[in-house]
């Protein structure tokens, strides 16, 4: 299946699950109905940025957003059927490498291409989402707030997702990292 028809059955999918017009879905990420509408019918190639927020107002992982509706997913996940996403903006690509199986913990690999940066700002989440990054090849700058991390090889860094993270290549090669997410049910500070 195209990765933009998965992530259009996905985005339409959750939104109904959750009772949301496209105007509330709209309102609470921040995303235009008109851009929600284009991303539901697969005909557009939404940006991560667009896909966090809109992951954030629907309660979700944005690496959820890359996960097939079925109705006895498979435990396994053979490399040939994980769904591949490129970034438009940044060109970085994600490999969701998790089975579709239910579980509060997700694997993603991520190439990030020299010279790029892309930004978060998702001020909305219904869940806890804690994530390591573990970079495998090149270099990594991760900014969350007013902290930032420079990462080389081996290096994993942990951290809370929330508002404001960015993630950057400073480097001439492409950056190769997983991404392991582990979602909780919301607990206020």
């Amino acid at each position: 299946m195209d990765i933009n028809q998965l992530i259009a059955r996905r985005v339409l999918s959750l939104r109904n699950t959750r009772g949301l017009s496209l105007a509330a879905l709209a309102e609470r990420s921040g995303v235009s109905r008109s851009n929600i509408s284009l991303i539901e019918r697969g005909e557009s190639s939404a940006t991560a940025t667009v896909l966090d927020k809109l992951a954030g107002a629907l309660g979700v992982t944005l690496a959820s957003l890359f996960e097939a509706d079925s109705g006895a997913p498979s435990p396994l996940s053979t490399r040939e059927r994980q769904p591949v996403w490129t970034d438009p903006a940044s060109g970085y690509t994600r490999r969701q490498l998790s089975p579709a199986v239910r579980s509060p913990m997700q694997l993603v690999e991520v190439e990030f291409p020299p010279g790029r940066r892309v930004a978060y700002e998702q001020a909305r989440n219904e869940s806890d989402i804690y994530q390591q990054l573990w970079l495998l090849e090149g270099a990594i700058v991760v900014t969350a707030g007013t902290q930032q991390w420079r990462l080389q090889p081996g290096d994993c860094l942990a951290l809370r997702e929330g508002p404001d993270i960015s993630y950057e290549n400073p480097g001439a090669t492409p950056a190769r990292y997983l991404i392991s997410l582990v979602t909780l049910p919301f607990a206020p500070a």
